[in-house]
């Protein structure tokens, strides 16, 4: 008999397949909570207070090493009054990685990213001019320096004068000399790439700055400052190996599984059905995914990674979201004929409108860092409403969609317990194949219910922890190793399973036959019953596909 393969696999195959399959996952989910570290970790750094009267653009100041900045501690130390220092004379320095026991640190092109995060000390002082909401204006360097350069050769990466809204707040029981406020953390810049060892952060905050050539007075509302600090999160470089070896593995697998699939259909006669073409698009959108493309930041500056992986990762959500619409839709075995694209426009429209309304909100952010790695869509009250607007409602969105695909499946659970009411009528042997059918296809669907649920949920949750950063609440989120590489590992696994499955078997049709009449012939072959009864099904006026013949089985009635 033909078929899908899902159809035809004796259960001894399709057992040792599902066993395999289900090890893999477990290997997946292992590789990530045995050998990968944490996804990313933070390096907290209290910036140098370097002091120059003499304060020049295109100057550099570090803290450690050769030729270091001249400092200070604390705002009462001597040298303030005896050098009559003012804001304008001092720059807070962060040199990252700092020295760990007299010993040098430097970055690892492993370890793909960084983010920087500011957060400040400022003193409760009674009679000290200073606004909670102060808008603070900045001007911020950020240079690198690779090993065997000179210790004084520090090149510019990127120069911004920014500003930046305070949120501090302080309890009344508080409002006590050597308190400080409870200041919320500003984001202060994201580099897509980290291609060099050493970097050089120089801020400054100066009570004047040069306004289409006039001075307009700044910072006067700060209050008290006593330090800055900058949280540095890095992505691990042991963790971008453990995932950049996962893309290696399954990228030529997927590929490989997709060329035997094609050849199958290829050697149909007849043209691919919807469903074919769907398993394709999202076994083309996988393998775009699973590209180790991180393997060019090893020998090239890629700032624009983060952004192509963005992408990479809203194509595949796309095809997986419009993939189990259709793999739905075409198994819900109505009166409907399915087996076009046009069918499903309303459902497709609402998915790749919501998925280009996230693209266009990454680009304003992420697509701007490509020119200015200081730039962030959260410094201003509209931006950061904004934000949050589109982050709760891709939450809310993602919700109502795994809620109307539970209720397509149900939908489709229900039809076929309203068919199989046709099975007692049948002979043994196919009222046997055809619960073994729709059996093995129940399995499946509660696979892809269980696969949307991680999807949903990992997409909620990376869509918080991305922002939680930027919120003033003190919301901690943890993106497991495990759970990052155990997703990924279903995806794939998943996507190869339905390749294979749904390929047709390889006792193909005769090519010179058609498609009514092999149901005609099998039909013939199976009608005969111990009793002598006979069964009749009525044909289709058009050809049914031959991807599943339980979906033949839902369009045919069975009569005496």
């Amino acid at each position: 008999m033909a078929g899908a393969i899902i159809e035809n696999l004796s259960g001894r195959k399709l057992g040792v397949l599902i066993v395999f399959l289900m090890i893999c996952q477990v290997v997946c989910f292992l590789v990530g909570a045995l050998i990968a570290p944490a996804p990313s970790s933070v390096m907290t750094v209290l910036g140098t207070k370097c002091i120059d009267k003499n304060y020049r653009k295109d100057k550099w100041y570090w803290p450690h090493g050769k030729g270091k900045c001249q400092s200070f501690e604390d705002l009462k130390d001597p040298v303030i009054e005896e050098l009559q220092v003012d804001s304008n004379s001092i720059i807070f320095t962060f040199q990252v990685p700092q020295p760990k026991d007299n010993v040098i640190l430097d970055f690892s092109r492993w370890q793909q990213n960084l983010i920087a995060m500011m957060h400040l000390d400022i003193r409760y002082v009674e009679d000290a001019q200073f606004n909670p909401n102060a808008l603070m204006t900045l001007e911020a360097r950020l240079g690198y320096r690779n090993k065997g350069d000179p210790v004084k050769k520090w090149t510019e990466y990127a120069a911004s004068t920014e500003e930046r809204r305070l949120d501090c707040a302080i309890d009344p029981a508080y409002r006590k000399a050597e308190y400080t406020y409870n200041c919320s953390s500003l984001p202060l810049f994201e580099l897509g790439s980290l291609h060099h060892d050493f970097y050089l952060l120089n801020i400054r905050l100066p009570h004047q700055t040069a306004v289409d050539s006039q001075e307009i007075s700044t910072n006067e509302d700060l209050g008290y400052l006593v330090d800055m600090w900058v949280a540095f999160i890095i992505q691990n470089g042991g963790f971008t190996k453990v995932w950049v070896s996962l893309k290696t593995v399954f990228l030529p697998t997927i590929v490989a599984i997709m060329i035997w699939f094609w050849h199958r259909i290829s050697q149909l006669s007849r043209p691919p059905a919807l469903l074919e073409y769907m398993l394709m698009m999202l076994g083309a959108a996988l393998t775009l995914l699973n590209c180790p493309l991180e393997y060019l930041t090893l020998a090239f500056d890629c700032p624009w990674m983060t952004v192509v992986s963005d992408v990479r990762q809203g194509l595949f959500y796309a095809s997986l979201l419009s993939f189990w619409l259709i793999f739905t839709g075409e198994h819900l075995m109505d009166d409907i004929e399915r087996n076009r694209i046009r069918v499903y426009w309303r459902h497709l429209s609402a998915v790749l409108g919501g998925c280009l309304c996230l693209f266009i909100f990454d680009m304003c952010e992420r697509g701007v860092q490509l020119r200015n790695p200081f730039y962030s869509i959260w410094v201003t009250e509209v931006g950061t409403n904004l934000a949050l607007a589109f982050i709760i409602l891709a939450g809310i969105c993602a919700g109502l969609y795994f809620c109307f695909l539970s209720y397509m499946i149900w939908k489709v659970f229900m039809n076929i317990s309203s068919k199989r009411q046709s099975l007692p009528a049948m002979s043994s042997a196919r009222r046997l194949h055809y619960e073994g059918i729709i059996y093995r296809f129940k399995v499946l669907m509660l696979a892809t219910l269980l696969c949307a649920a991680m999807t949903v949920i990992g997409f909620i949750l990376g869509q918080l922890s991305e922002g939680q950063w930027n919120w003033n609440e003190n919301i901690k989120l943890e993106y497991t190793s495990a759970f990052f590489t155990g997703v990924y590992g279903m995806w794939n696994i998943y996507t190869f399973a339905l390749i294979c499955l749904y390929a047709p078997s390889h006792k193909r049709w005769p090519k010179d036959q058609s498609l009514a009449s092999i149901h005609g012939a099998l039909l013939a072959r199976d009608t005969q019953s111990s009793t002598g009864e006979e069964i009749e099904f009525s044909r289709l006026a058009t050809e049914p596909s031959e991807m599943s013949s339980i979906t033949a089985f839902a369009k045919k009635t069975a009569v005496e």
